[in-house]
């Protein structure tokens, strides 16, 4: 994992400050978060800590480093490169993605157009989210999904942060690829939020296998289906999937003789159930593969791998876990 790009985007003041962090932190660092006014803060796998002129962590708020206005507007002109005009999409969306797929999201005052979002006038606060790719960490789940010229159709549930984006990316990464004892395919992903494929400029920033398409900053469900007219994939991979609309392009898609890799946030197939146009869906038993995962054996812990019944598979029979 570099950090090059995240430094490049951040003002003086503050990339002194993280390029001073421990290496201990900086191997398993997630996000640093920008606010105007307020502390300077970093967040590794394991522990949230506040950030000292003087470089000292502590997970107290007080005698920490406080961003002034003039480094917020620095940042924002950095990842800008000093062209906001050009960033307008990026400011309705709420989130840049840079060079090595590193996204950052943006608060601030909201612009509204005819009840809708227009975009961030004022930006104050910044999440820059480090992204990180795991090569090979699909291989252990990629035996339940993939097989010979068999793919299920794929549901990954988990809460924000264990880790089911770059589990998804490697699994499309190995589809795409083939191997020994299964074929490669050809791979769509929509990628709404430029997580998966991280593209900049339309160029993906990970390795997601040689024979994959990227439909960048695209809603899921018009993607899917400009996806499946213009590109024709065997699989199509969408993030956090959960509007009404999705669910009408995912049946389509299965209608079309599709495979899908998808995600939804949640801590259990209950709490999914419990969520309408979801519960809809696995009553169908679209999603032949439901896998849970949490940070329990830290982040990309299986907890479990359901049937299209909802049945746990017999065959699972101890808890994975991939390193971050």
């Amino acid at each position: 994992m570099s950090l090059k790009a995240i430094y490049q985007v951040l003002p003086l003041s503050l990339r002194e400050l993280i390029q001073s962090l421990p290496r201990t932190i900086l191997q398993c660092l997630e996000e640093i978060r920008v606010r105007q006014g307020r502390t300077l803060e970093v967040i590794t796998s394991d522990q949230s800590w506040f950030v000292s002129e003087s470089c000292q962590l502590s997970v107290h708020p007080k005698n920490s480093m406080v961003p002034s206005k003039e480094d917020c507007r620095k940042l924002l002109n950095l990842i800008s490169n000093h062209s906001l005009y050009a960033m307008e999409e990026e400011l309705r969306r709420g989130y840049v993605t840079v060079e090595g797929g590193h996204r950052i999201g943006l608060s601030g005052k909201v612009v509204v157009e005819n009840e809708k979002v227009k975009h961030i006038r004022e930006v104050t606060g910044f999440n820059i989210r480090v992204a990180r790719q795991v090569i090979g960490v699909g291989e252990k789940l990629r035996p339940y999904v993939i097989r010979g010229d068999e793919v299920e159709n794929l549901l990954l549930i988990s809460p924000p942060q264990c880790g089911k984006t770059t589990l998804i990316r490697d699994l499309a990464r190995l589809a795409s690829t083939g191997g020994d004892t299964f074929r490669s395919h050809k791979v769509g992903i929509v990628d709404e939020r430029s997580e998966i494929a991280g593209c900049v400029d339309g160029v993906p920033q990970h390795d997601i296998g040689p024979r994959t398409d990227v439909l960048d900053a695209c809603p899921k469900a018009e993607g899917m289906m400009m996806m499946i007219r213009s590109m024709s994939p065997e699989i199509l991979v969408i993030d956090e999937l959960g509007r009404a609309e999705d669910s009408v392009a995912v049946h389509e898609a299965i209608c079309s003789g599709v495979r899908l890799f998808t995600t939804a946030h949640g801590s259990s197939l209950e709490e999914i159930r419990n969520r309408p146009i979801l519960s809809d869906l696995l009553r169908e038993g679209v999603f032949t593969r439901i896998v849970v995962l949490s940070r329990r054996a830290g982040p990309g812990t299986i907890e479990a791998i359901y049937d299209r019944s909802l049945n746990l598979l017999p065959s699972f029979k101890k808890k994975a876990v991939f390193p971050l």
